[in-house]
């Protein structure tokens, strides 16, 4: 099977966050390969654009005709086009080679520095009437509709407006508008429909655009039909926000990998848990250091921040027959008590990312304190109405000692079974730290 290719027409970023590096970078991310005809070359960095040097319309017409000789393309993203002559030459491209092009209208970088000339927007409005979709922003969306926009009602108007210039789909996109929930307006076909998510940051960001409009042409070239390239596209970058790069003293740039970061951090969590919870159970004597309640073990995504990003077993370890026996599968979200406990011990160590529960007695814990580990306690008698229990009992052995311990117990309260928690960097690590405390034990 033949990998499908992706064509950026835009300029270059050298500072790598936005244009040309971001949607090649997109590309790759998404499973496509990336080409490339560069528009212009920029010298900017985080802070802003300090100079552009456009090509002549010759060489962008070049590029494009050499890459067409060779390799097999239908879907275009058009990013930054600095000057009239350039668009033209662009629009020739497109048409001779009957290519799908999502246009990115660049006018103004995310530091505030413009980008497109004035006496460029008439060649633009005109290479927009060839296009399959455009990606306008609110500023953009508010030159190219000739109103002020506000509103979701407003974004509808313009898209609208935007539309009579002769695109066959328009998504205005409404991070620019300073609400918690962000929602682009996709308009085709005289129809409206609103693509919502939570705000993720409030800081600025750089190369949202161009990530967004490449992933989508990405995903049309990968066969996807456009609301389905558009919703694909918008989680893809909501992860790349999620993950942006701390680098340079400005705008933090997207990380285009942090989907596949994720992935992989996700697929070993899950490889742990289970190998963990095998490792266990294969050893006869684990029956004995179960609770009542049974055994959980879980492992945290890095950076993560609810329990939803923590893998667990879907069941428990439990007793059955005289043996240990895994119930479930491990999941993300699949222990809240466990992934309570990590995530509290996470926002004082960030390289405390697993935990798990065994059976409490004098005995085990005189094993653990033998081994070395450090030990804190919380009194449940002691726990507030309304909190979450872990979360609360973490905290406040954490304090106790000024310090993420690698045991914290408690001695239960009525109905509240005694419980000790060991906590450390991954769930295997903990299961040969159980194994060593039950030859401590004989």
């Amino acid at each position: 099977m033949k990998l499908p290719c992706a064509l950026t027409i835009a300029g270059s970023d050298s500072g790598g966050g936005a244009g040309i590096q971001a949607d090649i970078k997109t590309f790759a991310a998404l499973g496509v390969h990336g080409l490339c005809v560069i528009t212009a070359v920029t010298a900017q960095n985080t802070e802003g654009v300090e100079a552009t040097f456009e090509l002549p319309p010759e060489f962008v017409t070049q590029q494009l005709d050499t890459l067409m000789k060779d390799f097999e393309v239908k879907f275009a993203k058009i990013g930054m086009l600095g000057n009239a002559e350039i668009i033209k030459a662009v629009e020739a491209g497109v048409k001779k080679y009957k290519l799908h092009v999502v246009v990115d209208p660049v006018m103004v970088s995310a530091s505030g520095s413009s980008l497109i000339r004035d006496d460029a927007m008439i060649a633009l409005k005109k290479l927009l009437s060839i296009a399959e979709l455009i990606t306008p922003n609110i500023y953009e969306a508010e030159k190219l509709s000739g109103i002020k926009i506000k509103s979701k009602s407003d974004m509808k108007t313009a898209a609208r407006n935007i539309a009579k210039l002769g695109p066959k789909a328009v998504l205005v996109k409404g991070g620019h508008l300073k609400t918690k929930v962000v929602t682009d307006i996709f308009y085709s076909h005289g129809k409206f429909e609103e693509f919502s998510g939570t705000r993720i940051t409030t800081e600025l960001t750089h190369g949202t655009g161009c990530s967004l409009s490449s992933a989508i042409t990405a995903e049309l070239a990968k066969g996807a039909d456009m609301r389905n390239a558009i919703s694909n596209a918008r989680i893809f970058l909501e992860q790349a926000i999620h993950g942006r790069l701390k680098v340079g003293k400005g705008v933090m740039p997207v990380n285009q990998m942090s989907m596949l970061l994720q992935e992989a951090a996700r697929g070993r969590a899950l490889e742990e848990v289970w190998k963990a919870s095998q490792l266990l159970t294969s050893d006869p004597k684990f029956v004995k250091l179960l609770p009542e309640v049974g055994s959980n073990i879980a492992m945290a995504l890095p950076d993560a921040k609810q329990p939803s990003d923590v893998v667990g077993l879907s069941g428990r370890i439990v007793r059955s027959s005289g043996k240990a026996v895994v119930t479930g599968f491990p999941t993300l979200g699949g222990s809240k008590h466990m992934a309570n406990i990590v995530l509290t011990a996470m926002k004082k160590n960030p390289s405390i990312r697993s935990a798990m529960n065994i059976k409490y007695s004098p005995k085990i814990l005189q094993a653990c304190k033998e081994l070395g580990l450090t030990i804190s306690t919380f009194d449940r008698r002691m726990e507030p109405k309304g909190v979450k229990t872990m979360e609360w009992g973490a905290t406040q052995a954490i304090k106790r000692i000024g310090k993420v311990p690698d045991v914290i117990f408690d001695k239960g309260d009525v109905g509240k079974e005694a419980m000790i928690r060991l906590l450390g960097t991954s769930p295997c690590e903990l299961a040969e730290l159980v194994i060593r405390v039950m030859k401590k034990l004989g």
